[in-house]
Parts: structure tokens; C-alpha cells; sequence
């Protein structure tokens, strides 16, 4: 049986046509759909492949149902490979950093019009890491049934194989680096976008709070009129199986080394306010489906994806020292604990 069209992955194979001699770009796993079918999961990188400079991911299409986290990384994508053509500027600045994207992480789940894979499990609650203070019901994760939303998965079994794809990319490409970002872009969270950072599973502050406090600095600087509300995850809610978690607390292994994950969560009850008619379709709840505001949408979030292209490039710049470190760290506790 043929696998249905994605028009995401249509658009993601077209750049990658595109991109042909520019960028490097190969297929992680297939997903099989239950009735037949498969579909491929591509990762594109561009710039310099030396571990001596640093790397940033980006992510989406986690959740099926969030097409609109694919969209941006596409869209982002696309600006970079149209760029290459004529300018100099972005050419100079990928000799300093490697970019590793990974726009459609989940297109079974995609194509099935689901937040889960094929198989019924919640890729963001899949991962081996356990809430250490209780979890909202079901929310938080569960293991009762695949017919549940918010499912983990058989606690016997590995990870999903899509989520494997995503440790092996990370492990790869970002955290064999002495620094490194990423940003996983999803919708559905509140009336305002926001950018989170782990910890999901426990309210402590992660070992790179200054670091990261200091990244939250620059960006508010060089962006003072921005809409974003940046905050750990647990300041909303905790959850089991964190993918983010799991591979933040695997690079805290390597202590000379600094990795710091932000998730996108753009907030589609605005969405839903200005069109309340999106509430009666599973997609509507999820995604922006009047074209002029899925355009906005797709424009808006480029300045932020590009930013941290930047800040991966200058990051020796403005990572805290010895004498700033504890500054920014009180700062942050003050903030945000």
C-alpha cells in the first residue's frame, strides 16, 4: 500500500532537490504506517562539519497533529537553501557552525492526523526518564493505553524508533561538540508562544542555568520588542518521558561540554480566539488554518530560529566566565525559581 502525501515532506524533498551540492542530506529510519506504507525521516545538515565549531538543531513535527512546528523548520530551512545562492554573508557564517535540521520528526503521526506515532505513543513522554514530584493525570504521561492520549509507551520496550533517530542525530552531531543548541518546535500551549527549557521531569534548576539565563540575556537585548515568554517547563507543568531531559542529562556526562535545548511552544489558543471555528476540527486546535495567519505564523518565529544560528556562532562572546557566572546565576533563580 502507498503511503499517503505529506505536503510538508512534498515541500522538505523539494528543498532538499534544491539544495543538491549545498547541503547533505540523508534518511535516519522509515516509518511504517499499520495499514502499509512508510515513510521516510530525513536530516539535512549544512556548514562546517568540524567538531571544533559549534552546532545548532532544529526540530519539529514531533507531534502529527502540530504540523505548524514542521512548517517553521521548513520554512527556515527553504530561506537558508535560497540564500546560498547569492549571499556571501551567510556563506562566511556557516564556516563557523553546523546546522543540523530535522523538520518532520513524527510523519506517521503526521499523515494519521495524530499527536502520537503509528503505535499510539506520545513522543515527548517515550523517553527513559521518570517525573521525581507528581504529574498531572494523563497530561504528565501514562502507560494505561495506547488509546489514551499522553501515552509513554510499554516500560519493557526501547524507545520509539523515531525518538531513537533523534538520539543518535543529537549524539552525533550536537553533543560530540564542545557547545551546542537546539530548539523542537511545537504549537498548542496557551494564548502566548513560549520558549521552555528542561527541566520537565523535576523543578530544579539544570546544571547550565547561567548559561542559559545568559543566552535568554542576549536575545532580549538584541530583540527588546519580542513576544515570547522564556521559562523552564516545570514553572507550567511536569511530565514523565521528556525527550529534551533525556539528552540534556546525558551531555551533563561530558562536563567541559554545553548543550541547552529550547522547545518552541506557540500558543494556538490566539489562533482559535480570532477563528473560533478551528475548534471543531482536531487540526484547528493545533494549527493556524486561515493562509494569511499560517504565513505570519511561518514569518515571525524565522527571526527567532536565526537568532540561534547566531548566538551558536559568537557564543565564546557571551557565555558566562568564572566572574559572571554566579551573577547570571542568581539572576535566574531570581526569575525563574
Amino acid at each position: 500500500m502507498t503511503a499517503l502525501k505529506l505536503p510538508e515532506l512534498d515541500a522538505l524533498e523539494r528543498i532538499i532537490e534544491l539544495g543538491a551540492g549545498r547541503l547533505e542530506s540523508r534518511v535516519v529510519c522509515e516509518v511504517n504506517l499499520p495499514g502499509g506504507g512508510a515513510y521516510p525521516v530525513h536530516v539535512i545538515t549544512l556548514g562546517n562539519p568540524a567538531r571544533e565549531v559549534p552546532a545548532v538543531g532544529y526540530f519539529g513535527g514531533v507531534h502529527g497533529l502540530e504540523r505548524i512546528g514542521a512548517g517553521v523548520v521548513i520554512a527556515y530551512l527553504q530561506s537558508l537553501v535560497m540564500r546560498l545562492q547569492w549571499d556571501s554573508t551567510l556563506h562566511k557564517q556557516l564556516e563557523s557552525v553546523r546546522l543540523v535540521f530535522m523538520p518532520i520528526v513524527n510523519p506517521g503521526g503526521m499523515a494519521l492526523g495524530t499527536r502520537a506515532n503509528p503505535h499510539g505513543v506520545d513522543l515527548m513522554r517515550n523517553a527513559p526518564v521518570e517525573a521525581s514530584d507528581p504529574v498531572p493525570f494523563l497530561v504528565g504521561g501514562q502507560r494505561l493505553s495506547a488509546g489514551l492520549p499522553w501515552y509513554r509507551g510499554p516500560k519493557s520496550k526501547p524507545m520509539e524508533i523515531e525518538n531513537q533517530a533523534v538520539c543518535d542525530v543529537v549524539n552525533t552531531e550536537l553533543l560530540s561538540r564542545d557547545f551546542s543548541l537546539s530548539v523542537d518546535c511545537h504549537s498548542g500551549f496557551g494564548a502566548r508562544d513560549r520558549i521552555w527549557f528542561p527541566y520537565a521531569h523535576k523543578r530544579a534548576p539544570i546544571t547550565h542555568l547561567a548559561e542559559m539565563h545568559a543566552l535568554k540575556s542576549i536575545f532580549v537585548q538584541s530583540n527588546s520588542h519580542h513576544r515570547y515568554i522564556i521559562e523552564p517547563q516545570s514553572l507550567q507543568y511536569l511530565a514523565h518521558g521528556d525527550i529534551w531531559d533525556y539528552l540534556y542529562l546525558q551531555s551533563c556526562v561530558q562536563p567541559q561540554r554545553v548543550f541547552l535545548p529550547l522547545t518552541l511552544e506557540m500558543g494556538s489558543w490566539l489562533w482559535v480566539k480570532k477563528n473560533p471555528r478551528q475548534l471543531f476540527t482536531r487540526h484547528g486546535i493545533f494549527n493556524p488554518l486561515i493562509e494569511h495567519r499560517q504565513q505570519r505564523v511561518l514569518r515571525q518565529h524565522q527571526l527567532l530560529l536565526d537568532f540561534l544560528s547566531r548566538a551558536a556562532c559568537g557564543h565564546p562572546l557571551w557565555l558566562p566566565g568564572s566572574e559572571t557566572r554566579a551573577q547570571h546565576h542568581a539572576q535566574a533563580l531570581q526569575d525563574w525559581y
